[in-house]
């Protein structure tokens, strides 16, 4: 008798734990796909912005981005550098490696750059407004703000 309990115990807890590392799972997938929003459409854009200011190794394109953003989104070397080397291949940056102190890769911003740049600015436009005005419908809505709560998390947001 006390088998039989301690097994049921036992299969409850199996599938508990199962059930959690499902949720889990479904949490990392989600949260992936956020960050695929973030590294497939915008990255590129703000890859090109950085490198608009001024040559920029890979690195330093991660700080900046993470400066300009103030904190807020740090992307990965690993997402950038696999996005340079492809825009180095289509001919929107080239990349010369730096004798200056260790060696490095820095880039520039092609003229085939810079119009691609000015056309994925275009291109993206609508969307990332589309996108804010969606964010802000969700936080009004599923999280009941008001427009005064938005200007506060705008204010928060800015410093």
């Amino acid at each position: 008798m006390v088998d039989k309990k301690f097994k049921e115990a036992e299969k409850e807890l199996q599938e508990e734990y199962k059930q959690k590392l499902r949720e889990l799972k479904k949490a990392k997938s989600e949260n992936e796909a956020v960050g695929q929003v973030l590294t497939k459409g915008i990255l590129p854009l703000y890859v090109y912005y950085i490198l608009s200011l001024g040559p920029a190794n890979g690195n330093d394109i991660a700080t900046q981005i993470s400066n300009h953003t103030r904190g807020k989104w740090s992307p990965s070397t690993g997402g950038i550098y696999p996005l340079l080397k492809k825009m180095e291949k289509q001919g929107f940056i080239s990349g010369a490696i730096s004798a200056e102190g260790r060696l490095q890769k820095i880039y520039t911003l092609t003229d085939e750059g810079r119009k691609e740049f000015g056309i994925k600015k275009h291109l993206l436009y609508d969307r990332i407004r589309d996108a804010l005005y969606v964010f802000r419908m969700v936080l009004t809505e599923i999280y009941d703000l008001t427009e005064e709560d938005l200007v506060e998390l705008e204010e928060h947001l800015e410093n």
